[in-house]
């Protein structure tokens, strides 16, 4: 492999950068057609006895040892995308150097498929080149297809003017080399111009993530030096001192955070020390928008090691910082002693016991918001006084305030919540096959001429109508909850995981058999304009209401029931009670 090393001037502005050892490299250029070597990548395994932090006490102890390829193998795709791209610099004798930047270079050494092209270009904005390439592609034959213009805007964290295009079907992003200097109180550049690779190197997040593919040269460019050492070595460094880095932009804590996490990658000493130190904690909550901070908390949740993710921002003191607690509040909500703690232990057992029960179970989003509700289970119950003097979960405020996610999800979590709840009192007897009262339960409405044998199908009907398709989930977080005298129990790990799975799988299983498994869509036998023929009522009200959850509990009770026995019974019971009063 050919790299090409930074030059020696603004290394000797940073003497730090310097290793004590060279390193060496192949410096035959990259051919498309040459073999790669296969990847052997150690195997993740999900350890219940294992905590989140030991496992990366002992990944920092022993750092990983990553397979990187001597050559970049590009597939036909990438291929012909580059052959029109350099065709477009020979058509008008361009002299520019065209770089994949980042993502791509990094995931392609690590022999994984990467559909994210990014083109750094030097003294030339994207859109210019981009509108070369359709006049390029015009003059053989080829027509330009989704061409688009995003323009910079720094109140959003863009800072610069990204053209786009698609090649092969494939989107590709074009923008300028940059150099950007941050002012004291902002994310926003005070100064941009055109950056050379080198500059724009050492501006990156991470030194994986500052490595180029130059496509003109077929080579490999580390012009930090440390890229391609870091990435063999696995571990996640700055290419300038940590603090300097996270304080011209604090967004990139979290960054180094999810690519630690996402890799299995060992987050460097220094950089550790600088993420959690006051100045850089105080610049992630002041100079950061709370849409990009929860953008990149989603995708931590949402990646492949959500547990090691929350270890890290728990360790470096950043849990606070990320789920503010915000001044405005007349009273503040009273958040439980060691919730950062109890947090990343409920989403440690939910994490495992997805993996023992099958992922398969749930869809993305359910395991999602599976963990979410994980992750929150300590403040549950926790809720704080708006400016009406409204109560609100203090769920409905992380999602809508601290993370700036969907309304939606903080509705789903909280209806998880209340739901494990309810399931709380409904497992023993799924589990058990034995008959259940409705005194015995407290959430349990008052139903009228319900069978003792049918109680238990009414009760858990009602739930999953409630619940819907996340009734899997709450189920789950119910049997992690249930028989576990407290959190301490999850921290100290005083539980068996196959005893809480096969819980979760005779709950389930009652479920499906009781022939409730999509019963939301079941529609009632009576309808509305019925009921109020029945109660000679000219409009809708709260005994119209009353009598649909009656009725609807009789149909639970008999599956088989016809409308007509539904009504039947209905005009019965009505004249009983209307002799009554």
């Amino acid at each position: 492999m050919r790299v090409v090393a930074a030059a020696k001037p603004l290394l000797l502005l940073f003497p730090s950068l310097h290793r004590s050892k060279s390193l060496n490299f192949n410096s035959s250029p990259i051919n498309y057609s040459s073999p790669s070597k296969t990847l052997r990548f150690p195997k993740t395994l999900t350890l219940p006895s294992l905590s989140p932090r030991r496992a990366l006490a002992m990944a920092a102890s022993s750092p990983p040892e990553i397979q990187v390829r001597e050559k970049i193998e590009l597939t036909d795709t990438e291929k012909k995308i580059f052959d029109r791209l350099l065709g477009t610099l020979r058509h008008f004798g361009l002299q520019n150097h065209l770089r994949v930047a980042g993502g791509w270079v990094r995931d392609k050494l690590l022999g994984k498929d990467c559909y994210d092209i990014d083109i750094a270009l030097d003294n030339m904005l994207g859109s210019d080149f981009v509108e070369k390439v359709r006049e390029y592609l015009l003059s053989v034959g080829e027509e330009a297809q989704g061409i688009a213009v995003i323009p910079s805007n720094p109140d959003q964290s863009k800072h610069l003017e990204t053209a786009r295009m698609r090649l092969c079907d494939v989107w590709i992003d074009f923008v300028n080399l940059r150099c950007e200097e941050y002012s004291e109180n902002s994310r926003i550049p005070s100064v941009q111009k055109y950056g050379t690779a080198e500059e724009d190197a050492y501006r990156r997040d991470l030194t994986i993530n500052s490595l180029f593919y130059n496509i003109n040269t077929n080579s490999v460019e580390d012009y930090t030096k440390k890229g391609i050492a870091d990435l063999k070595c696995g571990k996640i460094v700055t290419p300038l001192p940590p603090k300097a880095t996270f304080m011209d932009d604090p967004l990139r804590v979290l960054r180094a955070i999810r690519f630690g996490a996402r890799f299995g990658f060992t987050l460097d000493e220094e950089l550790k020390e600088a993420a959690s130190s006051d100045d850089v904690k105080s610049a992630l909550a002041d100079k950061i928008s709370r849409e990009r901070i929860g953008t990149e908390i989603d995708l931590m949740i949402s990646g492949k090691h959500p547990v090691q993710a929350m270890t890290y921002i728990c360790d470096l003191s950043l849990f606070r910082v990320v789920f503010n607690i915000p001044s405005k509040f007349e009273v503040e909500p009273e958040i439980p002693e060691g919730c950062d703690r109890h947090s990343i232990a409920y989403l440690d057992t939910t994490w495992n016991l997805i993996q023992l029960v099958g992922c398969s179970t749930f869809s993305d989003e359910q395991r999602r918001l599976s963990l979410y509700a994980a992750l929150f289970l300590p403040v549950r119950k926790t809720t704080y006084k708006d400016r009406k003097s409204k109560m609100i979960p203090y769920i409905n405020f992380i999602f809508r305030d601290s993370l700036k996610r969907k309304v939606s999800d903080a509705e789903t979590v909280i209806d998880i919540h209340n739901a494990l709840e309810k399931f709380l009192s409904l497992i023993p007897f799924l589990v058990s096959n034995e008959e259940i009262q409705l005194s015995e339960v407290e959430w349990a409405g008052e139903f009228v001429d319900i069978p003792l044998s049918s109680q238990l199908r009414v009760l858990t009907g009602f739930l999953l109508r409630e619940i819907k398709d996340f009734w899997r989930v709450a189920l789950l977080m119910s049997t992690l909850l249930y028989k576990v005298d407290s959190v301490e129990d999850l921290l100290n790990k005083n539980y068996q995981l196959d005893n809480k799975r096969d819980i979760y799988k005779a709950a389930e299983n009652a479920i499906i058999e009781l022939g409730l498994e999509k019963v939301w869509d079941a529609k009632p036998l009576v309808n509305g304009k019925d009921i109020m023929n029945v109660l000679q009522l000219k409009s809708g009200g709260p005994q119209v209401r009353e009598w649909q959850q009656k009725l609807l509990a009789w149909q639970l009770a008999r599956p088989s029931a016809t409308a007509e026995e539904c009504l039947e019974w209905m005009r019965e019971t009505h004249s009983k009670r209307v002799k009554t009063e």
